[in-house]
């Protein structure tokens, strides 16, 4: 009968715990998810800058040119993705030869690891030649406010680096 009784309220105690805490998370997780949904489809909408650009003021003219540069760099991407999708597999299956050999083929590592080098480098130099297209666009009150943004989200990540190796330091002396 005890046995029966106490089962009977933890069974019930659970329910309202449940309950408390559903009703709780309804009433304070749907209206930052309805504004984060409400923010995600205004910065959607067709013709409008996001990120950092949208902050900048930019007449029509220069959108319009920003838009075509990054399209030109978007088309770009996509016609090759085949291509670097096939190499990609190559490559790693040449990761895996390597990996499963009992000796490891250090001339062939070094090639890998030169043709993933060079590959980097094209990206890095695809990425400045952008931004600096992109900066050509812009007058010079502009770029000194992008420059700004930049380096206040820059500051903004390395002290939310400092917060989690803080964070780190205070889990290990545990």
């Amino acid at each position: 009968m005890k046995k029966l009784l106490l089962g009977s309220v933890l069974a019930a105690s659970s329910i309202f715990t449940v309950t408390a805490c559903t009703s709780v998370n309804a009433t304070t997780d749907t209206t930052p998810t309805a504004q984060m949904q409400k923010n995600h489809k205004d910065g959607m909408k067709k013709g409008e800058m996001r990120g950092p650009m949208s902050k900048l003021d930019l007449t029509a003219t220069q959108q319009a040119q920003i838009k075509a540069i990054m399209q030109n760099k978007r088309g770009d991407r996509t016609a090759d993705r085949a291509e670097h999708q096939a190499e990609r597999a190559q490559m790693d299956q040449q990761i895996q030869a390597l990996t499963n050999a009992s000796t490891l083929n250090t001339t062939a590592l070094n090639r890998l690891a030169d043709q993933q080098a060079a590959k980097e480098k094209q990206r890095f130099i695809e990425r400045v030649q952008t931004q600096h297209a992109i900066a050509q666009v812009l007058t010079a009150e502009q770029r000194a406010k992008m420059e700004q943004m930049k380096s206040e989200r820059q500051e903004k990540g390395r002290k939310h680096s400092k917060d989690l190796k803080g964070h780190d330091k205070q889990h290990q002396g545990m």
